[in-house]
């Protein structure tokens, strides 16, 4: 920058100081623009998914499509993808993106939808589902097994029920060894599993019950015990009764004298297939020979003869203390006891009146022949 001269009396004047060169005007508005696009970019986005996830909540939250109850299966292995994906197929939820993005929101870490066959209620949100699968609470199924069935005849059960799954073992297990009991399942449970739970639950109740028996108990083995347990179940089904009946077997087993209860001819004829029940018991049974003739043979027979439940086990461990030997239907459902041989044949004669009156074939057996001679084969008899 060139100087002028100035005379002296000029005041002084400012030199001017050189300045930056300018951005230009064009450069400044772009990088404005830019800036401002990203920020309204992300407010838009931001309002965007607040938006999206309260329609996806409302959508999760409110009443679904299905009008009517209905069944749904979570199959073993299968994730929220399958599982939501499942759901929309069947018309039970909306939209199967929804049920996907809401589970990972509400799932926590650990929980997951587990297998099983549930009832989806009609009208049920996702969040109902999703809490339902969640909670496991699957529709249970049922099997009963009564007191008193052969293994055989509780395979045959379990066999037919339409909704276990998988082969039963092909070896049986030890006559007396499952558990009588309701056992609960849901759909696609194995056919093995409520064999195990049976076994398990048999051994677990034969512990216990036998840990509390009478400390002066005749019976000295629980093989033994489930043996006379098995038969006093077959003899009577009424609760008042089972541990007096229990208190004969024992008196007579203690004074050598010989069981003679029915229960044991049908199985040693019959097995574990159990008597047809148009078959009625002939005096000509009592004396076929077999394993668990006890009417042939002293002592318990060889093993049990069906599934002794709770109630003929304890019956057995903490018998009644009487000294009856003799016991006959009497007509009402019930038995007849007796101590003396007199007592007991009063109560045969009453008993083979009633049958006679029914007109029961005379070579059916008939409840309540006591034994005379040890050595012999007494005159038959029927049970109820």
């Amino acid at each position: 920058m060139t100087q002028v001269a100035r005379t002296p009396s000029e005041p002084p004047r400012p030199e001017r100081v050189p300045q930056l060169p300018k951005r230009s005007r064009r450069a400044r508005s772009q990088f404005v623009i830019f800036l401002n696009f990203l920020m309204s970019l992300a407010v838009f986005a931001c309002v965007l998914a607040i938006a999206g996830f309260y329609y996806a909540f409302s959508v999760f939250h409110e009443p679904g499509p299905s009008t009517t109850n209905a069944n749904f299966m979570v199959r073993n292995g299968a994730g929220p993808s399958e599982i939501a994906s499942n759901l929309e197929r069947n018309g039970l939820i909306s939209d199967a993106r929804i049920f996907r993005l809401m589970s990972k929101t509400y799932l926590n870490d650990g929980d997951t939808l587990k297998t099983g066959e549930y009832e989806i209620k009609a009208g049920a949100s996702m969040s109902d589902i999703l809490e339902l699968l969640r909670s496991g609470k699957s529709i249970l199924y049922s099997v009963t097994m009564p007191e008193g069935l052969t293994v055989k005849q509780m395979f045959e059960r379990l066999a037919a029920d339409p909704v276990l799954e998988g082969d039963l073992p092909k070896t049986l297990p030890t006559e007396g060894s499952l558990r009588p009991d309701t056992y609960k399942f849901s759909r696609g449970t194995k056919r093995q599993e409520i064999v195990d739970q049976m076994l398990e639950a048999q051994q677990k109740l034969v512990d216990q019950i036998w840990e509390k028996r009478s400390p002066d108990l005749f019976i000295k083995t629980k093989e033994q015990f489930v043996t006379l347990a098995s038969i006093v179940e077959k003899e009577t089904g009424k609760d008042d009764e089972r541990a007096h009946v229990a208190s004969v077997f024992l008196n007579r087993l203690q004074k050598g004298m010989r069981l003679q209860s029915d229960p044991t001819i049908v199985y040693g004829l019959f097995g574990g297939d159990g008597k047809p029940s148009d078959r009625p018991i002939y005096q000509s049974d009592l004396k076929k020979e077999t394993p668990y003739n006890t009417y042939i043979i002293k002592g318990l027979p060889q093993g049990p003869i069906a599934n002794p439940g709770r109630a003929a086990l304890e019956a057995v461990a903490n018998p009644w203390r009487t000294k009856d030997l003799y016991f006959v239907a009497d007509g009402t459902g019930g038995h007849a006891f007796a101590a003396t041989l007199e007592e007991h044949n009063a109560n045969v004669k009453n008993w083979r009146k009633l049958e006679a009156e029914r007109g029961a074939d005379p070579a059916e057996s008939v409840d309540g022949q006591p034994e005379v001679d040890p050595t012999t084969v007494p005159k038959p008899v029927k049970k109820k």
